[in-house]
């Protein structure tokens, strides 16, 4: 399998705009063969909801307003994810059963434990057998099993889909914690969740998105055994964001449940 590797320049963009090009690259996926890992972040704080979380009419959308957080919902499942102080990714390839994405979501983890070992951060696999449905509690309430963790807190929260022939898998790698800003956004009461693992904490410094995605080209390289050459856009790819783009936007799709 062929593979390219993308970081854009700039590399942050709105939540309506990643979760349209990440639909987007699964379908070029489909149609090429070819698999694509981005590196991406977000220009402003965004709650993403998973595809199938209930969430119509348990946040307080005037005080997110107020704090300059936006909704998007994503393609995949899980729970709610605030995306801002963190590095996010997301690797497309061509696939088509259950038990290949098994195998996929390890190759992907490998390769983030490869990029965070290169960065000087001593992470591993949960062990933890805990599956959690779809809810309001953040997505880095509770590690789940073979999720990347370090001394047992929850650092890579991540998610797949499979449509066409293809699988999305993308997630968050936090650089600091700041997910307790979703539970002070339910309008249900609940308690902070625990502290989740950093970047900040582990190396004692907070690191540019640019710093962390040459250690995931490296390693990704170092699996695959090939250069994984940069992500040349295309026409298809380009309409099928702008499509995408509107259905994101959608206030029907984003607070659908």
């Amino acid at each position: 399998m062929r593979w390219h590797f993308h970081l854009a320049s700039p590399p942050h963009a709105d939540g309506v705009f990643n979760m349209a090009l990440d639909e987007a690259l699964m379908r070029r996926a489909g149609r090429t063969g070819e698999a694509v890992f981005r590196v991406y972040g977000w220009s402003a704080p965004t709650l993403s909801l998973g595809r199938n979380q209930r969430a119509r009419g348990w946040y307080d959308e005037a005080g997110a307003r107020a704090l300059g957080v936006g909704f998007v919902r994503r393609p995949t499942g899980g729970r709610a994810l605030l995306h801002d102080h963190e590095v996010t990714y997301s690797a497309t390839m061509p696939l088509d059963d259950a038990a290949e994405a098994r195998v996929a979501y390890d190759f992907i983890n490998d390769v983030l434990l490869g990029a965070l070992s290169r960065l000087g951060v001593k992470a591993e696999r949960a062990s933890t057998p805990t599956s959690l449905p779809p809810g309001v509690r953040p997505c880095f309430d509770v590690p789940a099993a073979r999720e990347i963790v370090v001394e047992g807190r929850k650092l890579v929260g991540s998610a797949q889909w499979r449509r066409g022939g293809a699988l999305l898998q993308h997630g968050s790698v936090l650089i600091r914690d700041d997910q307790a800003t979703i539970s002070r956004l339910t309008k249900t009461t609940s308690d902070d969740p625990p502290a989740a693992a950093t970047l900040l904490n582990a190396l004692g410094r907070e690191p540019s998105l640019e710093e962390v995605s040459g250690p995931i080209r490296e390693s990704l390289q170092a699996a695959v055994g090939a250069r994984a050459e940069p992500l040349c856009s295309d026409r298809e790819l380009e309409r099928d964001v702008e499509r995408l783009a509107v259905a994101y936007a959608d206030e029907s799709w984003t607070w659908r449940r």
